[in-house]
């Protein structure tokens, strides 16, 4: 019986530590998926000249989850015409930000983007979103950095968290 409650609390600290590693590995592709989804954005906005809300499905059916959410929350908003530009964009960050691995940093900058959206020109727009790509490509070298840094401690971290107290324990 011992052994057995030996193994569960192995197995619960290495899927501890793992799921922490994983969250470490996530963050890094999911910027790079905002990313893409900005310059696509872009593109659909400042080319194609397509209203905010058909460029963010467009971008939703591209983009996968949780940024693609991001982006079908956002044009559902706009389709429901109950709040501003603003308010819809912050209410879809709010409505999908749990479910993704990005940080503090990222959700001040996709804030400050989606205040600045459909308040200026299309010249303008398109620095705005250049300024956001800027602030993500930040946000991504530091996410790559935690990733390497600390993405195969924390999977160690789990095992050897487990085998102390399985030790402590017996």
């Amino acid at each position: 019986m011992k052994w057995l409650g030996a193994l569960l609390i192995l197995a619960a600290s290495t899927w501890m530590g793992m799921a922490a590693a994983r969250a470490l590995y996530e963050r890094p592709r999911q910027l790079r998926q905002l990313k893409a989804a900005l310059r696509a954005f872009e593109a659909e906005v400042m080319y194609g000249h397509t209203p905010l809300a058909e460029a963010s499905q467009h971008i939703a059916r591209q983009t996968a989850a949780p940024i693609g959410e991001l982006f079908a929350q956002f044009a559902a908003a706009l389709h429901a015409c109950e709040t501003s530009v603003a308010e819809a964009w912050e209410k879809s960050l709010r409505a999908v930000w749990g479910k993704t691995a990005l940080k503090q940093g990222e959700w001040e900058v996709m804030k400050q983007f989606g205040a600045t959206l459909g308040q200026y020109d299309r010249l303008t727009q398109q620095q705005q979103i250049a300024l956001a790509l800027a602030h993500l490509e930040r946000e991504e070298a530091e996410a790559l950095d935690d990733q390497a840094r600390y993405g195969k401690m924390a999977k160690s971290l789990g095992v050897l968290a487990g085998l102390l107290l399985v030790i402590l324990l017996m």
